[in-house]
């Protein structure tokens, strides 16, 4: 008689992880994922696209639907689109983690957890960034002011910065899941192509280096993705809406390019595990984030 692969009561799930711009959503996946591949910076909006991060545990696994930031905003397609992609992850899941900034509500907390309160799945309330409040005490009557008359499954207190309380996620998470093998293979850890990947460290890059002087006016398209042997030949375009932009990403004789190719390169060796020979280009497309046509062209697709 052979012997199941899993043990019995093993249990694999869909989780929607919502919240407002930057509280840390990403952080979370890649630290439950235990691999980065949600890019991450401190601009508000980094992550555009809807993506699965895939963790795998020996009781079971979770597959978490990253979203962008739900906010109030929607003055131009790019924002919409996100909004959208947001809202449409909370449809055809098994549980949704709300993330919010320890010490921190504001209206757009209000509007990401409306996306969820009626969905009928169980919400679990992550309250991140502990390590950054500076009065400990002021935390238990924040969370006792937030979930006064709101329902959550269950409140966890973590930074996922520093991997602090986000295995108890992970160990409650896996409770809610309905019993199943796992839904992808335990060595995947996202439904991304590698090619993709590709675009959003590039893309991570100019968020972190020029997010004040381009915080939503760049994209990134990787016009070749080449395997030659045990080196991949990647070739990306860095989009901008206005010819003016060039000179700040370009910089002084080329150096910020430099600077931000040399760190998107050492960031996909590590990720993918092979020497990477990157080249990289800037284009202008007047107003493209405003423009669905563009959006769809570059991959924003609901």
């Amino acid at each position: 008689m052979s012997t199941p692969k899993h043990p019995a009561g093993y249990r694999a799930g869909f989780v929607a992880v919502i919240g407002r711009p930057n509280v840390g959503k990403s952080t979370l996946v890649n630290s439950l994922v235990g691999s980065k591949i949600s890019i991450v910076s401190s601009r508000p909006q980094t992550t555009r696209h809807r993506m699965l991060g895939i963790a795998s545990f020996p009781e079971g696994q979770l597959v978490l639907v990253d979203t962008p930031g739900i906010h109030a905003k929607q003055s131009r397609a790019m924002n919409r689109y996100m909004n959208r992609a947001a809202r449409g992850a909370v449809s055809d899941v098994h549980a949704a983690v709300l993330v919010i900034e320890a010490g921190r509500w504001h209206d757009d907390d209000a509007l990401a957890y409306s996306a969820l309160k009626h969905s009928e799945v169980p919400v679990l309330l992550v309250v991140n960034k502990i390590d950054k409040l500076a009065d400990k005490n002021a935390l238990l009557p924040f969370i006792q002011e937030i979930t006064a008359d709101r329902t959550f499954h269950s409140v966890h207190l973590i930074s996922a910065l520093k991997n602090k309380g986000t295995a108890d996620v992970a160990r409650d998470l896996i409770r809610i899941m309905p019993e199943s093998e796992p839904l992808y293979d335990e060595d995947e850890i996202t439904d991304k192509s590698q090619r993709f990947l590709a675009g959003e460290l590039v893309r991570e890059q100019l968020m972190q280096r020029l997010g004040d002087e381009l915080p939503y006016s760049a994209t990134v398209e990787i016009e070749k993705f080449e395997v030659d042997g045990s080196l991949l030949r990647i070739g990306a375009v860095i989009w901008l809406e206005r010819e003016g932009q060039k000179a700040i990403v370009i910089g002084k004789g080329g150096e910020r390019m430099k600077s931000i190719s040399t760190s998107a390169r050492i960031g996909m060796e590590a990720l993918f595990g092979s020497k990477v020979f990157l080249e990289t280009w800037c284009r202008v497309r007047d107003g493209w984030s405003d423009d669905e046509a563009a959006l769809r062209r570059f991959g924003y697709n609901d």
